[in-house]
């Protein structure tokens, strides 16, 4: 085994296995869950909270949070079906409009955030009722019906048994895999989450690269919004209610650091596929809608712990280090 390869195992090899540990728990436990229906389940659910775990990951490096997402993809949602359903707008116009509405929330949520020097936190929940409120005026306060006019996203592909909508969930995971790994700016974001005050005094432009992620975060937002009315087959002012939760716990459980300065796009679209398992076993196996969000509560408290207790214990390595050096001297 080649050095990359041991490199990938050691990055995502605990995801995978506590995936697989998934997989045979609740194979063991219903007997229809280890089933071509199931997978074909599975990716149908994860494009859009794979997207918007994307868009989260970015936001938590740089120590940020978006608590908006759920109600802005309910938003763009509105905005699809208002304009299909009752404007008349040809599908890729109408996706196009979509989208930027989460673009402009997205944007909307940086400048406030960082120009202003607002919490995240406070902003993105201030965020989330405007949108929501939004979505049900668009809609009326009602469910827009499309029909068939977004199936072909969603359908499987005869020669792949998984929908476009998959596909396009994986492309997005390995543009912000580049992104993060590869480009100058990814670089520069885990610096601005490590150290933001030197990443400053470099000269490099913190408040604009920072504004940049949540302008992400909101832009695909409105793509998962997208796939979401697609499977739906209906704009719901309902919809994403507690994706924002889903979506923190995906990229947590990928090792992301709520602190800032460590995250891993593809280690959170194993977190997005641990949740679906998660939530997919635990409907075959019969547990009810309480029982579901008491279990999701808990495994966010989990990963929350985990990385305290991790990034606690390096920061106490890191002190024990630098109490072991040996003090310079001065000759006599």
């Amino acid at each position: 085994m080649n050095a990359h390869a041991k490199h990938l195992l050691a990055a995502h090899g605990p995801l995978l296995l506590v995936w697989g540990a998934l997989f045979l728990l609740f194979g063991s436990l219903s007997e229809n869950f280890l089933s071509r229906d199931t997978l074909g389940t599975l990716a149908g659910q994860v494009p859009p909270l794979a997207i918007i775990a994307c868009g989260m990951t970015f936001v938590l490096l740089v120590a940020g949070i978006d608590l908006s997402v759920g109600s802005v993809m309910a938003l763009c949602g509105a905005v699809l079906g208002y304009t299909l359903a009752d404007r008349g707008l040809a599908l890729p116009l109408a996706m196009l409009l979509a989208v930027a509405v989460g673009a402009a929330v997205g944007l909307f949520n940086g400048c406030l955030s960082v120009f202003l020097r607002i919490p995240s936190f406070i902003v993105t929940l201030g965020t989330l009722e405007v949108a929501r409120g939004l979505s049900y005026l668009a809609t009326g306060s009602e469910t827009k019906y499309l029909g068939s006019r977004l199936d072909a996203l969603i359908e499987p592909l005869p020669f792949l048994g998984v929908p476009p909508s998959f596909l396009v969930a994986l492309a997005v995971v390995a543009a912000g895999h580049f992104v993060l790994v590869r480009s100058v700016y990814g670089r520069h974001l885990v610096a601005i989450g490590t150290n933001e005050n030197a990443v400053r005094l470099a000269g490099i432009p913190v408040a604009w690269r920072k504004v940049g992620v949540f302008l992400l975060a909101g832009t695909l937002a409105g793509l998962a919004s997208v796939f979401s009315t697609a499977r739906l087959g209906s704009a719901d002012p309902n919809a994403g209610v507690g994706f924002e939760l889903s979506a923190i716990a995906a990229v947590v459980i990928g090792g992301t650091s709520l602190m800032g300065g460590r995250a891993s796009v593809v280690n959170s679209f194993l977190g997005v596929l641990v949740i679906a398992t998660l939530a997919a076993g635990l409907s075959q196996t019969g547990a009810s809608e309480p029982t579901k969000r008491v279990v999701t509560g808990l495994v966010i408290v989990l990963a929350v712990t985990v990385d305290a207790l991790r990034s606690g214990a390096l920061e106490r390595l890191r002190r024990r280090l630098q109490s072991r050096r040996i003090p310079k001297t001065t000759p006599e």
